[in-house]
């Protein structure tokens, strides 16, 4: 069993975060895939909030110097209806010594402690081995499957028109946001990790390093100007690659074919960038979707997992 000794904490100093950042660093290197998600980060690039709470192992170095941080896990408690999410992390050197468990207990207790009964949604970047061994081991069963694609764009791509009275125009920072929450919203009414961003959070992507508004494109309408739906395209300056970031279509423009227009359009500004590659998220369950992106020469690239402790299992 790990001899770390386990803290939580509700912020991080400056310091603290980039060490985190570093072991994080450290995972992707020998795994191939960041092992947490775009909002953690930035939680520990921008400081997180009231419903975020951080979890770090720490263990003195070879040569009993400071304490060094070889383990960390973040808990989501921001959605009061469902169990937090969980995401936890090891460095490579300090693996397979009982740490990952030791880590999965802190956040089941921190869980407890604020009255969820100590269950979490565990999620598991790029489906690693050992991840998968720490979550059934533990009694989770896997409950959702995020597909990543990628695509080429050195190949031809499709042809499709804008609808008839749309205009697409870049996302005006300081201006749009509003209008740009309220479509996000309706268009990810049933998606709601999507669906319920908040201002902070949109406005906390534009101040990331890689925020482009000219990548971010909005679709309008002539007549009036109401937006109609998006396509915000992000590049990965470290590997480089392209992504399909957010698309989303108004209910009240579905069945316009504007989806693949939007599509079509955010491929070709990455491709005028310079880029010869983009990736995409998208459940394995929504079989629209993935037919879609298949159609559009998208392949399967790496998986993400959530798990959920089965409901006969209670935390010890």
């Amino acid at each position: 069993m790990s001899a770390a000794e386990i803290t939580g904490h509700t912020s991080l100093d400056p310091a603290t975060s980039s060490a985190v950042r570093s072991l994080v660093g450290a995972a992707a290197e020998v795994d191939g895939t960041i092992p947490i998600s775009e909002h953690v980060l930035l939680h520990l690039r921008h400081g997180g909030d009231k419903h975020t709470a951080h979890l770090l192992a720490r263990t003195p170095d070879a040569a009993g110097g400071a304490p060094a941080i070889i383990g960390y896990a973040h808990l989501d408690l921001s959605d009061p209806t469902e169990e937090p999410d969980a995401e936890l992390v090891v460095h490579p050197d300090h693996r397979r010594h009982g740490l990952g468990s030791a880590l999965l207990h802190a956040l089941e207790s921190a869980s407890a402690d604020t009255g969820r009964d100590g269950r979490l949604r565990l999620w598991a970047h790029g489906q690693h081995p050992d991840a998968t061994r720490l979550a059934h081991a533990h009694g989770y069963v896997q409950e959702r499957v995020l597909w990543q694609l990628r695509r080429s764009l050195l190949s031809p791509l499709p042809s499709a028109a804008l609808p008839e009275g749309v205009r697409l125009r870049p996302f005006r920072p300081g201006v749009d946001e509003q209008a740009w929450l309220a479509v996000n919203h309706r268009a990810f009414a049933d998606h709601p990790e999507q669906g319920g961003w908040t201002h902070p959070d949109l406005v906390a992507r534009e101040r990331e390093p890689w925020f482009d508004p000219k990548g971010f494109l909005l679709a309008e309408a002539t007549t009036d100007g109401r937006l109609l739906g998006f396509h915000w395209t992000k590049v990965h300056a470290q590997d480089p690659i392209g992504e399909v970031y957010v698309l989303g279509v108004d209910p009240s423009a579905r069945g316009l074919g504007l989806g693949p227009a939007l599509t079509i359009e955010g491929l070709r500004h990455l491709r005028q960038r310079g880029l010869a590659q983009v990736m995409l998220y998208v459940d394995e369950s929504n079989a629209v979707a993935v037919r879609t992106y298949q159609r559009l020469g998208f392949t399967h690239w790496g998986t993400d997992v959530r798990y959920r402790r089965s409901r006969d299992r209670t935390v010890m």
